[in-house]
């Protein structure tokens, strides 16, 4: 079949199954669902998307306080589970990578192809989430996750302490947990490679690019699920909710691997409901951290564990998110800044290079949601990063030869794709998925030190039972 006729086949197709189903009640997805005998709708916007009510019955531990919050009222059968996959089509283009000039040829030398490109079916990673109650205001989550090749870790697992003292105001949640963020990236309706993670919760200066010494290059990610303590509290029906985070400076990787240093992150928020527009939330936040420079080695092995010289980064933002109608509108911004010796990539041990100094970054994203009926939702996002300084003096080598200039490591990001959900009962879910995602840094070539691009498209179904 000729491409264009393809094209043509899937629009008529989508229109079709649209149109004739559009007017279908959503219905309850798997778990809760099951538990409360509520629909979809009670919860989610677009699953999984939380609406105000979702977001409440989460920030109270899944309790709706009435005698069926309890395990003990539930019928034996009932397991609070859900198995979530997404088997799909991609394609996937990436430019500008080096690669042999003689394929097979390690001593051919390295030429920058234009573009590389792969497509087929394929799996996405597998999720086995439960969460509940164990008792009246102890709460608990579970979620073991394997990748495409069935490599299992957990993703979360934590337990919580809810209503303590009696009051919304005061919660303790002990494990791995995704931190509060204004946007969640574990609930996000967008699912290919380049569009999946947002970009300012993942972003940190200084580049393997440059000339780096032998220290440790901050890779933290604001989006990663993190290992500590979370107290949080929030009003009777969350308009007004903070959230603390004290985690370990592990970026969420067990076994302590790096140090014994710790790090902080706080979010605060307000919504207000505004006559004919609805529910709008406005927040601020805040994360410090510390990253070790190097490590204690024997035999020139670096002993887990043994990470020092730790050096600083911060990242504070300020969001809203904006409803009306049948449209809302999620701003994010974010600044953010790392220590010389994280910028540079230089053990504390060492001095820093000529012209060293901190890296700062400025970025954000606004996302737009179109929801014409509860079984449908248009997405569409531009996110970008712009570096306000970098690490290094301008014009200093990289190690392609290119001077390094003002803008180099920005990035833009275009995402754009639907969800439409022609299955959503008590029993399971099943979403359709189709997305297309656009990523471009600047200067970051291997080679040429040209700009790099590279795109991927998606059509799925996310299952999840």
């Amino acid at each position: 079949m000729q491409i264009p006729v393809l094209k043509r086949a899937v629009a008529a197709l989508f229109v079709a199954v649209v149109v004739s189903l559009a007017s279908r009640p959503a219905m309850a997805i798997p778990a809760f669902a099951r538990k409360y005998g509520l629909p979809c709708s009670a919860c989610h916007e677009a699953w999984p998307k939380l609406n105000n009510f979702g977001q409440t019955f989460r920030d109270n531990g899944y309790q709706l306080g009435n005698d069926r919050d309890a395990p003990i009222y539930q019928n034996p059968s009932y397991f609070p589970s859900t198995v979530r996959i997404t088997p799909q089509w991609h394609m996937e283009n990436s430019g500008r990578t080096a690669v042999d000039a003689v394929p097979g040829n390690a001593s051919s030398g390295l030429v920058e192809s234009r573009n590389i490109r792969s497509s087929g079916f394929d799996l996405s990673g597998f999720d086995l989430w439960t969460a509940g109650t164990v008792s009246k205001n102890i709460s608990f989550l579970v979620l073991p996750s394997a990748d495409a090749t069935a490599a299992f870790h957990f993703e979360s697992f934590w337990v919580r302490f809810d209503n303590l003292l009696g009051t919304h105001w005061l919660n303790l949640k002990v494990g791995k947990h995704e931190l509060d963020l204004p946007v969640s990236e574990k609930r996000e309706l967008t699912l290919s490679n380049d569009g999946a993670n947002y970009q300012v919760y993942h972003f940190a200066p200084g580049n393997p690019l440059l000339p780096l010494g032998n220290g440790q290059v901050n890779g933290f990610g604001l989006g990663n699920n993190q290992l500590g303590l979370e107290l949080s509290g929030h009003s009777h029906n969350s308009y007004t909710r903070y959230a603390f985070s004290l985690v370990s400076n592990t970026d969420g990787q067990p076994n302590l691997p790096s140090s014994s240093g710790y790090d902080f992150y706080a979010h605060l928020s307000q919504a207000v409901e505004l006559p004919h527009m609805g529910l709008q939330r406005f927040g601020v936040l805040g994360f410090r951290g510390v990253v070790p420079t190097y490590f204690q080695t024997a035999n020139g092995a670096v002993i887990s564990g043994s990470g020092a010289g730790d050096r600083s980064f911060y990242r504070a933002g300020a969001y809203g998110i904006w409803y009306l109608g049948k449209f809302d509108l999620s701003t994010v911004f974010m600044h953010g800044q790392d220590s010389a010796f994280l910028a540079t990539g230089t053990p504390s041990t060492q001095v820093l290079p000529a012209g060293g100094r901190s890296a700062t970054w400025n970025g954000g994203f606004a996302e737009l949601h179109y929801n014409p009926n509860p079984q449908l939702v248009l997405v569409g996002r531009y996110e970008l990063i712009r570096m306000a300084q970098q690490g290094f003096p301008l014009g200093t080598l990289l190690t392609n030869n290119h001077p390094l200039f003002a803008r180099f490591g920005n990035i833009d990001n275009y995402v754009l794709g639907y969800r439409w959900y022609p299955i959503m009962i008590s029993r399971g879910g099943l979403a359709w998925h189709q997305e297309y995602s656009w990523l471009r840094s600047l200067g970051t070539a291997p080679l040429s030190g040209l700009n790099v691009a590279g795109s991927s498209y998606m059509m799925g179904f996310d299952v999840a039972f």
